[in-house]
């Protein structure tokens, strides 16, 4: 048989190129630690133009001096970069950019930058490839978004140049092993370096240069709310939540968003929940990041496991004292990690529920709004029923049955709730005929309108006015109905058809207060198990040690 003659051809460009790259960097480092005062000319030594980059900007744990260097070098040398991070969180990220040393950005979340990214876009100085969720990104940097180079944060290096993470590792690991084992290079800047680590989170062979920041790399407190500012309309909700869906289904795997909303059902559990019989029910296992909120109801016995996308400041002491509760290292401290809470978080828990800026009438919701490019990292992978998943539980194999009544081939659902007051901040109705994602598209030139999740994923909606069973409804006017009739007063509620809505609550499909036995009235603060920061102190044996800016006393 006569093979085909292949011509000759190099296979290690990577590794040469990354060779060439260690041998510029090489004279500014000690081995591989690099002082302070060199960082902004390594980066201009590894850097080259068209580099994908990474500058590790979690949820919480930010880069934030290689990010403060980066915008110091020389626009000349360092230029037409392709970010890939996950969140656009400090003004450096967006500032890089209004240099001219960015010419393409793919991430998850924009958070706090979001007005000025809508702004760049707007005026045509950036390109989006995409809004990923958090674990698409992850998978793109093992596929096409490999990052060239890496600027990730860690707790402490060793000599050698090993990393602890600590409690924060988050996105270090996907990073990391994705830039280094393509030829990549991978800074990291640390609080401190030390002799000996607690634990090795990133072995040294994975990390090319360390440098030890004059300052600790900051921390989003991004999960602390301060029950003070929970609303009795929250506390209402949060009833209709744990009575109207948490009881139905027996959820006991499930995920929280942020806010106050899922907050309030946090702190009625061991209250409101209690005195309904559902300890042991509901609630028992958790893909979430150490709520404070979460302290009363782990207290209470409520809570038997919670695995972290990252910690939260403050929740340290609280969560080390908690080792039946959290995932511990042998040093004692947790060790969270995003990508693996993504995963469990979208296969392994039966409910996601959060909250959003603007529901449609078929569903679809988005934080994307006018002038407005926020993203929305995890909640699509959270929100989203699994098609993958081959495990049964109750709630899931239950939300099967009920979304493909008649259907032939029996499977479950994942159920995917949002929970919102019809009216937002400012009084902007949370419900609305047509998303901004729509105009976000259009003036971005985005393929697709940035949707946070899709209608068609969504079984419930919750607001004051009672539940919406979206999965029982049988065609698109049922759903449109039931959406309506839980959108209050706004104008997608008031343009309902009251005898249809009518017959959707005869059938179940909407539940008011008074159908689940919920008196309003009895919707006040003094349900909550804490009322305010220093309770929660309370609650925690003195553990939870909470940011100065969430302390009035």
């Amino acid at each position: 048989m006569n093979f085909p003659a292949f011509p000759a051809q190099a296979w290690d460009g990577r590794l040469r190129n990354r060779a060439q790259r260690i041998q510029r960097a090489a004279p500014l480092a000690s081995g591989r630690q690099v002082a302070p005062e060199r960082i902004v000319a390594l980066l201009e030594a590894v850097l080259e133009p068209g580099d994908r980059l990474c500058i590790e900007g979690n949820n919480q744990k930010q880069a934030d001096f290689l990010a403060r260097a980066l915008v110091q070098t020389d626009p000349a040398r360092v230029r037409d970069l392709h970010l890939v991070q996950s969140v656009l969180a400090l003004p450096e990220h967006v500032d890089v950019i209004e240099r001219g040393q960015v010419s393409r950005i793919d991430f998850s979340f924009s958070g706090p930058q979001a007005g000025r990214l809508a702004r760049l876009v707007e005026n045509g100085k950036i390109t989006i490839g995409a809004i990923h969720t958090y674990l698409e990104l992850f998978a793109r940097y093992f596929v096409d978004l490999t990052p060239q180079v890496a600027l990730v944060a860690a707790q402490a290096a060793d000599r050698e140049g090993n990393l602890y993470t600590g409690a924060n590792t988050e996105d270090t690991p996907a990073i990391v092993e994705a830039t280094a084992f393509k030829g990549g290079i991978v800074i990291a800047q640390v609080n401190e370096i030390v002799d000996r680590l607690p634990r090795v989170d990133i072995p040294a062979d994975w990390v090319d240069f360390t440098v030890a920041a004059p300052t600790p790399h900051y921390i989003e407190p991004l999960f602390t709310r301060d029950p003070a500012l929970i609303s009795e309309t929250q506390v209402l909700t949060a009833m209709i939540a744990i009575k109207g869906l948490y009881a139905e289904y027996g959820i006991r795997r499930l995920n929280h968003g942020i806010g106050f909303d899922t907050a309030a059902i946090e702190l009625l559990l061991p209250t409101y929940a209690a005195d309904l019989g559902l300890k042991g029910k509901i609630c028992t296992h958790w893909a979430l990041n150490p709520h404070p909120t979460l302290i009363p109801a782990i207290e209470a016995g409520f809570v038997q496991s919670v695995h972290s996308f990252g910690s939260e400041v403050g929740m340290e002491r609280y969560v080390s004292a908690r080792p039946d509760v959290f995932f511990i290292g042998a040093d004692g401290n947790m060790r969270s990690n995003r990508a693996f809470c993504q995963a469990a978080g979208h296969y392994a828990c039966d409910l996601f529920i959060g909250s959003t800026l603007q529901i449609d009438l078929d569903g679809n919701s988005s934080t994307a709004t006018r002038g407005r490019i926020a993203g929305f990292g995890g909640a699509p992978n959270m929100g989203a029923d699994a098609r993958g998943r081959r495990h049964a539980s109750p709630a899931w194999l239950r939300a099967g049955r009920e979304a493909r009544a008649g259907k032939a081939m029996p499977r479950g659902q994942k159920l995917v709730a949002q929970i919102v007051e019809t009216f937002r901040e400012h009084m902007e109705p949370a419900f609305v005929e047509r998303l901004d994602a729509w105009d976000l598209a259009e003036s971005a030139g985005m393929d697709l309108p940035p949707v946070m999740i899709y209608g068609d994923d969504l079984t419930h909606i919750i607001t004051e006015e009672g539940i919406a069973h979206l999965l029982l409804c049988r065609t698109a006017d049922e759903r449109e109905q039931a959406i309506r009739g839980v959108a209050g007063y706004t104008p997608v509620g008031m343009g309902r058809d009251r005898r249809a809505v009518e017959n959707l609550r005869d059938r179940g499909i909407i539940r008011r207060p008074e159908d689940l036995g919920i008196d309003p009235r009895l919707a006040t603060r003094d349900l909550l198990a804490a009322r305010n920061i220093k309770e929660l102190v309370h609650c925690s044996g003195g553990l939870y040690d909470p940011p100065k800016k969430f302390r009035n006393w």
